[in-house]
């Protein structure tokens, strides 16, 4: 990250920046130490020009196209500083120099390498139009790396979006899909209502911040039950919730792994319920109502937003069965459509006793329902 800020720190762009010219003052100017009889135009001629090309390699672990060119520019305008210099420097050996001339003017090629005056212009240019050429290759690359970070972000994004409301299992599979959710259409579907009981006298006695403290944990544990059980949270109603087995997509364990979330979250405020108690809070109880049958499953709402919901009568009677959990005094109510699909044999097993035909309201007739007791 430090690396990253480059672009935008002054001052590690200045510390680039001196960094540079102490390099080209390194690889440009003669050793004043060194006892060899050498020059500035020998020094420049025969450059040790690819040195920069260290600086731009670590420059592109900044990620950053504009660190790029500004190592571009700098290392050409000191470059540049470097041919003014030893353009001023007088030729040593002057006299050696000029026989080498004569004998080697039938050469010019030979004499071009080894005047002692001479800077070898076209090479110098040559070494920095590569350097320019390849620092673009490299900006380009950076620039496109980051489009392809910022897309990884997104769909990181994206997909922690998803897992707030599908089981963590659908989340690759929908992420993978160019349509995760489908056109509209009509499958069955095992919709669950929580719902908490006394809740609003409950909210009324204490304070808002507190009230807030519970519901977070509340759905905390209710979440995590739903998607242990591969559910669906299709939405958060104030101290309750919406569940739905068989969304986006249906599986033979749909209506089973409703009736093992249901006995999860029950088993969930039990151990919650321990807890408050040993802290002197009151008990929570928990009333969970689900129905199974075919549901619309589509996109609603206006051109501005758009919500998928989970449509029909199937919706309507499960809403029904969790209010009726207070009628019959059970913590659980489900119909005998999620308990046949489940297999009577393993709902018997989770808890579940027949309680008969029961009237609901908004139906003529009356719904078969099974129920697990609510524990006193």
């Amino acid at each position: 990250m430090r690396v990253g800020r480059l672009g935008r720190s002054r001052k590690e762009v200045l510390l680039l920046i001196v960094d540079l010219a102490l390099l080209a003052i390194t690889i440009g100017v003669p050793n004043p130490f060194s006892p060899e009889t050498w020059s500035a135009h020998l020094q420049y001629k025969w450059s040790n020009f690819p040195y920069f090309y260290i600086f731009l390699a670590s420059a592109t672990m900044a990620y950053s196209w504009r660190t790029l060119s500004l190592v571009a520019w700098v290392t050409g305008i000191m470059w540049g500083l470097v041919l003014l210099y030893t353009y001023f420097q007088p030729v040593i050996l002057p006299d050696v120099n000029d026989q080498m001339r004569v004998l080697l003017a039938d050469y010019p090629d030979i004499w071009d390498q080894v005047d002692l005056g001479g800077l070898e212009l076209p090479g110098r240019v040559q070494d920095v139009v590569l350097f320019f050429i390849v620092t673009g290759i490299l900006m380009l690359s950076s620039w496109r790396s980051n489009r392809l970070l910022e897309r990884q972000a997104s769909a990181v994004r994206e997909r922690s979006n998803l897992a707030r409301y599908f089981a963590p299992s659908l989340v690759e599979h929908l992420a993978e899909r160019d349509d995760p959710l489908g056109e509209v259409r009509a499958q069955p579907v095992v919709v669950m209502f929580v719902d908490i009981v006394g809740f609003t006298k409950m909210a009324e006695q204490d304070a808002p911040d507190r009230v807030v403290k519970f519901l977070r944990e509340f759905h905390s544990r209710m979440e995590t039950a739903v998607f242990d059980h591969h559910g669906t949270l299709d939405k958060f109603l104030g101290d309750g919730l919406m569940i739905t087995f068989g969304t986006p997509n249906t599986s033979p364990d749909d209506a089973r792994n409703a009736v093992e979330c249901a006995v999860a979250m029950q088993e969930s405020m039990a151990e919650w319920n321990a807890t408050r108690a040993e802290a002197g809070l009151k008990p929570v109880q928990l009333s969970i109502g689900m129905h199974y049958g075919e549901v619309i499953l589509g996109d609603i709402g206006s051109e501005r937003r758009l919500e998928f919901a989970v449509l029909g009568d199937v919706v309507n009677v499960s809403s029904r069965l969790e209010a009726l959990t207070r009628t019959v005094g059970a913590a659980v109510v489900a119909s005998d459509a999620v308990i046949q699909a489940a297999g009577k044999t393993h709902s018997e097993a989770a808890g579940f006793q027949h309680l008969g035909a029961q009237d609901i309201r908004g139906r003529e007739e009356p719904v078969d329902v099974w129920g697990i007791s609510r524990t006193p």
